[in-house]
């Protein structure tokens, strides 16, 4: 059984307790036959895709798609999305199964910018049907060089009679070819920041098309989006124009500390195993966790997991406590806890020896399946910028003062 006593911190109030465990209880109940299917999908993208969609079905009849919108169209939550919830949420599904974690994350970053900053008749076209789990989201901002760097983007909207006409190339996009919608990001001005603007493209808008399927080594729906004049009508802008990056920045702002949160589920998943299999192995007459090395390795992860703990709930409670942006907080969150559930997996695999690289061990899936945490959503090293100019910024506030 996992460590819950991190759940006794006060960031969390009854309440995400109480989801905590009604979620644990489902995973054991409704996600096993899921997981089966997707270790058996691999990278076949008929399979993967029925996985997929049979997951977004299975969290939404389960309710727990309602924390991805705000309560007045159909979510858990009044006004606003509880990060607490929506952490808790990815720690569990990651811990049970990697693309379980994928399903729910994109239901929210595709649907995150309509929350936010979407009109009403968008919020009440796209979010109920999200929130039940009978339409699938995906969040497009990535270019083939324009990924670390969203301001270089050049993918292009420009007005045509009464709407936009879209050109460009959108790739390493989630839910690719298997989404309703796609929250897409494009140029309707200037270069830089200032010029971008925040699109809902119905998988239907003529000129969408999915130019490639990307197979990658934690099998997830990956691809390659082509804009060949795509028509969109007036109504698909969000927000103003020239507010893309904003957008965008505020959207990752709320799910960067999430993606935090699933590497710390594959953590005290790969501790969990570790714990067992050091138990079990024996070398010299004696269980591997009796030796002192193996004892060291293990303290050293179960550190790892607690600061990379700490920093998430601390981001997420900062966010619900009091509001605004939390810039800094995330990308500590997210550089910190995605490392450090790297190192904690490494080590993981190292207690079980030769069976920690064979295909389909826990061990195994999990090396795959947390590498991808570091690059998705802001790289470490753009983390580290981040942090770097927060930093840099409030210290010179405080020498001006």
């Amino acid at each position: 059984m996992p460590d819950t006593s991190f759940l006794n911190w006060p960031f969390f109030d009854q309440a995400h307790r109480a989801l905590a465990a009604d979620l644990e209880a489902w995973c054991g109940r409704y996600l096993e036959p899921l997981i089966e299917r997707e270790h058996a999908a691999g990278n076949d993208n008929s399979a993967l895709d029925a996985t997929s969609q049979a997951l977004v079905s299975a969290l939404g009849a389960g309710g727990w798609l309602r924390y991805c919108v705000p309560q007045e169209h159909g979510g858990a939550y009044p006004e606003r999305l509880d990060v607490r919830s929506l952490c808790l949420l990815r720690e569990t599904l990651a811990r049970h199964s990697g693309l379980a974690d994928f399903a729910f994350a994109m239901q929210g970053l595709g649907t995150g910018s309509i929350s936010l900053f979407g009109g009403l008749d968008q919020q009440q076209r796209y979010l109920p049907p999200v929130a039940q789990g009978d339409r699938i989201a995906a969040f497009a901002i990535s270019e083939p060089e324009a990924g670390s760097d969203p301001a270089a983007m050049t993918t292009r909207a420009e007005r045509d009679g009464d709407g936009y006409r879209l050109n460009g190339t959108k790739t390493w996009i989630s839910n690719a070819g298997l989404a309703d919608h796609y929250v897409l990001f494009a140029r309707t001005g200037e270069a830089g920041a200032k010029g971008l603007s925040a699109f809902i493209v119905d998988v239907d808008s003529p000129g969408l098309s999915v130019s490639e399927r990307i197979a990658v080594i934690a099998p997830h729906p990956l691809g390659t989006l082509q804009l060949d004049d795509c028509r969109v009508p007036a109504e698909a802008l969000l927000g103003a124009e020239g507010e893309g990056f904003k957008i965008a920045m505020a959207t990752l702002d709320i799910f960067r500390a999430t993606v935090g949160a699933a590497a710390l589920g594959f953590a005290r998943r790969a501790l969990d195993a570790a714990l067992a299999r050091s138990a079990q192995r024996i070398i010299g007459g004696r269980p591997l966790a009796d030796y002192q090395l193996a004892q060291s390795k293990i303290a050293q992860m179960a550190v790892e997991i607690d600061a990379a703990a700490l920093l998430i709930y601390r981001a997420a409670w900062t966010k619900d406590a009091q509001g605004g942006r939390i810039s800094r907080e995330a990308a500590m969150a997210k550089y910190y806890a995605t490392e450090a559930a790297q190192r904690v997996v490494d080590q993981a695999l190292q207690l079980h020896g030769g069976l920690g690289v064979v295909a389909g061990e826990t061990v195994e899936r999990l090396y795959r399946e947390v590498r991808a945490l570091r690059i998705y959503e802001g790289t470490s090293e753009v983390q580290q910028l981040i942090i770097a100019g927060q930093v840099r910024a409030v210290h010179a506030a405080e020498r001006d003062v």
